[in-house]
């Protein structure tokens, strides 16, 4: 009976984990929920399918500086300005990846960035995703 008790615990926790982001990080997690409920609640249905996102991103390659950046973002800074300070690649563009059409893009940060809602830099929808290239902070701009 106790391999019984043991299989709920376990999957009680698996549960837990996908609820909370699904091994994103603590940071990761909430603000990754508060996007999926932006998005599933008008988003997620409006969305047209696009073959083309022009994207932003803040590159880290340590979690730290992500999460200086987040703090930045979620106290009301501009992605653009965010990104300058904070990204390791592109930072002279704010961030801008310019228009990337799918495929171009490594594949877990192409997921999230063709599942966001266009935002501005002064209020920008956002998600975090890791890659091999570090820690992203994605926002889109426009979609085609």
């Amino acid at each position: 009976m106790p391999p019984k008790n043991k299989a709920p615990k376990d999957s009680s926790n698996a549960s837990r984990s996908k609820s909370n982001g699904g091994g994103n990080g603590k940071a990761s997690s909430n603000n990754q929920k508060a996007k999926d409920d932006t998005a599933s609640g008008s988003a997620g249905k409006q969305l047209k399918p696009a073959t083309a996102i022009h994207a932003r991103h803040i590159l880290c390659e340590k979690h730290s500086k992500k999460e200086e950046a987040l703090t930045k973002l979620r106290a009301g800074g501009k992605f653009d300005d965010v990104a300058r300070e904070f990204s390791e690649d592109k930072a002279r563009q704010g961030g801008s990846l310019g228009w990337k059409t799918r495929g171009a893009l490594d594949a877990a940060f192409e997921k999230a960035a063709y599942e966001l809602e266009p935002s501005s830099t002064a209020s920008p929808q956002y998600v975090e995703v890791k890659t091999g290239h570090g820690h992203h902070i994605i926002m889109v701009e426009g979609r085609r």
